[in-house]
């Protein structure tokens, strides 16, 4: 089966899988395709019918769970971490950061405008860097999303403070945006529309430290995972049993209405997960429901042990989303508002098509996404000497396209003298209907790459241009 998943920062992955495959293959495609380690916050979601978010069961088939074709998935946090900072590794921070940015930005996370300046500013830092005023024009974050009602103001005020972070860098702001968010009051809270016992419309938030009930809008109560007995459905009702309290004697149930018996399911198993995620060392016999649905996965415990135990070099990933999306944009013919201010005049060509050979990099692994930066791909480098021969490790072509552009990507892995190398080859193929100021598409494309790929360097450029005349051939 072809399956879909749309990932955090928007591209798509596409892959096959047996038709009677577990959810838990392509989860784990998933997250070897974007070099993730810390697996167990995250998980893929799909939408029902009645366009509900559910999980996929990673221990069930999905032709079992997922109804018609195509299988389409979002690869999404599912348990927020209530401590960020207590995560491994840069790439599942940044993960979770892009998570939360859409949280923000859809209104399920709400936050005051002086909050939403503040993390919009790490955002910013995290994405473009440090200011630049040769590059940076007086809007240069308009095309970016940070609040559901974004303002001019807003805008302004976030352009201030991140002027003020030279030499900050995207790791550092991306946990300066965790930290301020983590305090925020609906961070992490998974909400379920419902009625209280006297019919009064409410909503049930699900988190890692418990069962919470709002009404308005207002926390009116709170119930912890120690004080919860039992949680279980019958029909469209949802039920807990509640430990009794210092002062009293018995257990006491609550009840609650939800709008269907798959609503009250739903809701019951993600407490179920939600419990046994965040749980004690030592667990409690919380859940003896006629259900066959068991929660299989690790404890945050047992994933904390095992990130301690992760050994490898900090992977290269880009963290340059909103430069791709803006240009993206640029390229589809949209806004003429760009992260450099100058590439418009050269974006567009009748035929242009670049190719990039990034060297061989000794003990050098790559994770490239499905959708790669452009700035990364419009040019390329090659070595003077014939690369080197030795045993194929691998051999990885991906392919990714927009309206103006194709560009694939050729990944080589060998093994020479017991040293491990890898060699990228990227080629892209741009139309349009304007001409290009090579040069200054070159620099800016050779300062990208250097920045990008530190590891390797550019000896040679290979620019090749065709028109509908005649063919041009340009070597520098």
């Amino acid at each position: 089966m072809q399956t879909k998943v749309t990932l955090l920062d928007g591209s798509l992955f596409t892959c096959t899988v047996e038709k009677r495959a577990r959810g838990l293959q392509l989860f784990e495609k998933v997250c070897e395709h974007i070099n993730l380690l810390e697996r167990d916050y995250f998980a893929l979601s799909f939408r029902d019918a009645d366009n509900n978010k559910n999980w996929l069961d990673p221990a069930k088939e999905m032709k079992k769970q997922v109804r018609g074709v195509p299988w389409n998935f979002s690869f999404n946090v599912k348990f927020y971490p209530p401590d960020p900072a207590q995560l491994s590794e840069d790439i599942t921070r940044y993960f979770l950061c892009l998570q939360l940015r859409q949280d923000i930005v859809s209104g399920r996370l709400p936050c005051s405008f002086a909050t939403h300046t503040g993390l919009g500013s790490y955002t910013v830092q995290s994405e473009l860097g440090d200011y630049d005023p040769d590059e940076c024009g007086s809007d240069y974050i308009s095309e970016l999303c940070f609040a559901p009602n974004q303002t001019k103001e807003m805008e302004e005020k976030i352009m201030e403070l991140h002027k003020s972070y030279r030499g900050m860098t995207p790791a550092e702001a991306e946990m300066h945006f965790l930290d301020n968010v983590k305090k925020l009051s609906m961070y992490g809270v998974d909400l379920h529309h419902a009625k209280d016992s006297e019919g009064v419309a409410i909503m049930l938030g699900v988190c890692s430290s418990g069962l919470l009930v709002y009404r308005d809008r207002l926390r009116i109560n709170r119930f912890s995972w120690p004080k919860i007995l039992k949680i279980s459905y019958k029909r469209n009702n949802f039920y807990i049993k509640i430990r009794p309290g210092e002062f009293d004697q018995f257990e006491s149930t609550i009840g609650f209405k939800l709008l269907n018996h798959r609503a009250a399911k739903r809701l019951w198993k993600v407490c179920v997960e939600h419990h046994s995620f965040f749980r004690s060392e030592t667990p409690k016999k919380f859940l003896s429901l006629g259900s066959k649905f068991r929660y299989s996965g690790r404890t945050q415990i047992q994933s904390r042990r095992a990130s301690a135990q992760i050994s490898r070099p900090a992977p290269h990933f880009p963290r340059c989303i909103s430069k791709r999306n803006l240009l993206s944009r640029s390229l589809d013919g949209g806004s003429n508002h760009t992260s450099i201010g100058t590439l418009n005049k050269y974006l567009y060509a009748q035929l242009m098509q670049f190719v990039l050979i990034l060297g061989w990099c000794s003990d050098w692994t790559a994770e490239v996404p499905a959708q790669s930066s452009f700035l990364l791909c419009v040019f390329q480098s090659r070595v003077d000497s014939d690369p080197p021969t030795g045993l194929l490790l691998s051999s990885q072509t991906f392919t990714a396209e927009t309206a103006n552009t194709t560009t694939t990507t050729h990944i080589t892995k060998t093994v020479k003298g017991g040293i491990s190398e890898t060699r990228i080859e990227k080629r892209i193929v741009i139309s349009g209907d304007s001409e290009i100021d090579h040069d200054q598409a070159l620099a800016a494309a050779l300062s990208e790459a250097r920045r990008q790929h530190p590891e390797l360097s550019v000896t040679r450029v290979v620019v090749h241009k065709e028109t509908e005349v005649s063919p041009e051939h340009v070597n520098d």
